[in-house]
Order: C-alpha cells, then sequence, then structure tokens
C-alpha cells in the first residue's frame, strides 16, 4: 500500500467537475505544482486563469472530457452539484481502486450516502467548502476567500491526509472532531441564501433590505430547531450570528443557485432545503416557510431548459 501520509510523495489528483469550485480548486493545486492534477470535465479546456486576491494565475490545466481516458487516481474530488452526482458514475469507475480516496466537496449533510453507491471500493471524505468560487468564462475562474478556513473535514487520518494534500494551495483546511455540527452550520447558510438569491435573482447582498433580513431570521429559526433535534450542537442565536455574517460579506457574492438560475440550469434544492425538510419530517417538526421555498424552487428547477 501507498503511504499517503508522506507530504514528499506526490499524487494524482482528479478534480470531478469544473465549475466555479471545482474549477479554483484544481487551479489552486496546480499553481503549488505538488501533485499532478487531472480535471475531468464535459467540455476540454487547454488553460484556466485564475483569479484570486487581485492577482490573476495563467496555468496549462490538463483536462479529459471522456471517462475512457482516465485512469485510477490517488485522490478524487468530486466537485458536481449534488444532484449530478449520479451523473460523474462514469468517471469515479475509472478513477477509484481500492487505495483511492473521494472527497466530496458538495453541499448538504449526506455526502457520503449519496456518492458510496459509485464509488466501489474507494473511501469517501465529506468536505464542507467555505471559499466561493465562480466560472465567470469559458477558461476562467474566481475565487474569493470569505472565512477563516476554506475547507472543513473531520479530523482523523483522511482528513489529516486531505490537509496535507493540499499544502502550498492556499486554501486553509480545518479539521474539526465535530463535523455534525459544521455541516449543519453550512446547512442553515445554504438553507437561507441559496433560496433567496435564486428566487429573486439577486446576490447575497439583497440580505441587506431589512424585509429580507426578517425573512431570513424567521427561515432560520424553523431550521436551527431541526439541527439540535438532529445532534447540532447550535445555540439559539445562531440565526443572529448567520445573517451577521451575511451583512460583512464583500459586495457581488453570489451563490451556486443563484448562478444556477441565471444559466437556466436546474436547482440544487434537494440537497439544500429538501434535506432540511425531510429532517424535519423525520423530528416531527414544522417548517412551513422553507416547505414554501422548497415548493417554489422545485417549480423553478423544473422549468429550466437544461
Amino acid at each position: 500500500m501507498r503511504d499517503t501520509a508522506l507530504p514528499s510523495t506526490r499524487l494524482t489528483v482528479a478534480v470531478v467537475g469544473l465549475g466555479g469550485i471545482g474549477g479554483a480548486l484544481a487551479m489552486a493545486l496546480r499553481a503549488a505544482g505538488v501533485h499532478d492534477v487531472l480535471a475531468c470535465a464535459r467540455r476540454p479546456v487547454e488553460r484556466l486563469v485564475l483569479e484570486r486576491d487581485g492577482a490573476e494565475v495563467h496555468l496549462p490545466l490538463r483536462v479529459v472530457t471522456d471517462p475512457a481516458d482516465a485512469g485510477p487516481a490517488d485522490w478524487v474530488m468530486l466537485c458536481t452539484k449534488a444532484h449530478h452526482t449520479p451523473d460523474a458514475a462514469p468517471w469515479l469507475a475509472r478513477l477509484c481502486a481500492a487505495g483511492t480516496r473521494i472527497a466530496v466537496l458538495q453541499n448538504g449533510i449526506d455526502h457520503a450516502a449519496r456518492t458510496a453507491p459509485f464509488a466501489g471500493d474507494a473511501a469517501i471524505l465529506p468536505v464542507i467548502v467555505y471559499y466561493n468560487g465562480e466560472r465567470i468564462g469559458p477558461d476562467r475562474v474566481r475565487l474569493r476567500q470569505v472565512s477563516s478556513h476554506d475547507l472543513v473535514v473531520a479530523d482523523g487520518p483522511d482528513g489529516q491526509d486531505f490537509a496535507r494534500l493540499l499544502e502550498g494551495s492556499g486554501l486553509r483546511v480545518l479539521c474539526t472532531d465535530d463535523f455534525r455540527t459544521r455541516a449543519w452550520r453550512k446547512l442553515l447558510l445554504n438553507v437561507v441564501v441559496n433560496p433567496v438569491t435564486a428566487l429573486t435573482l439577486q446576490r447575497q447582498s439583497v440580505a441587506r433590505r431589512a424585509d429580507v433580513h426578517a425573512l431570513c431570521l424567521d427561515i432560520l429559526a424553523e431550521a436551527v430547531a431541526v439541527a439540535q433535534a438532529d445532534g447540532a450542537r447550535i445555540g439559539g442565536d445562531e440565526p443572529e450570528r448567520i445573517m451577521k455574517m451575511l451583512h460583512a460579506a464583500p459586495d457581488g457574492l453570489g451563490t451556486s443557485m443563484y448562478f444556477d438560475r441565471l444559466a437556466g440550469r436546474t436547482l440544487e434544492i434537494e440537497a439544500l432545503t429538501g434535506a432540511l425538510v425531510a429532517a424535519a419530517e423525520q423530528y416531527g417538526l414544522p417548517v412551513p416557510i422553507n416547505r414554501a421555498l422548497l415548493t417554489l424552487c422545485r417549480a423553478v428547477s423544473d422549468a429550466a431548459p437544461g
């Protein structure tokens, strides 16, 4: 078996999905130059430009568009939207072997469950993403770091190896002993900003409106009760804390569902508000506002042209 604990070991890292999150990650790893990076995408790209901290990084990127051209990798970074996980099955079948580890950089609280049917013998590491990645052109991606850490994983051998893997990339990894609480905290943020920005077709700054701010607090009050019932260590002041963070965010930040609606794509609503409503049903908790948002976003998603 290979020794992935050695930081000097050069590994093969495959990034599946070259949108905002995957594109920024692939380029950050590529710029670090520590490992061999392979991007798996639907369309060919010879190089990407990474915008970060007011600077640009121009580098060629190895991209394959046919799973038949890929082989086993040490690490697979699954960066598709959660509802597109089944579409990644042909890639995972080619990239995964007994020693492969899949880092699932997706939204939601059930990373492992949704990926397991396609993972084969590979190990799965759920990852919470905090950086803001935006694909702003066919050959350009923008990375904004908006938190004290960019990625969060459960503390343990796989999580620590993941942190070592990203050394030199500029992406900061936090290993936590309470991943459940962290995952719920991210979901709480997502069930506010994603539906609201997608339905209003405005970026996150729309939450600064007094009426939208009040609505967001009500959305979060319902969601916090569900998170607490599911074992997350979250206090009653969480809605105010999240809204304070949103108000402090830089102008111009969008969300994945906002960008998807602008592009006429289906929405990732089931992994976000859908997961919250499902958990509320499990614990017998009322979430009428979130149910209304789920219904509206489903209708928008079903009408998306593709």
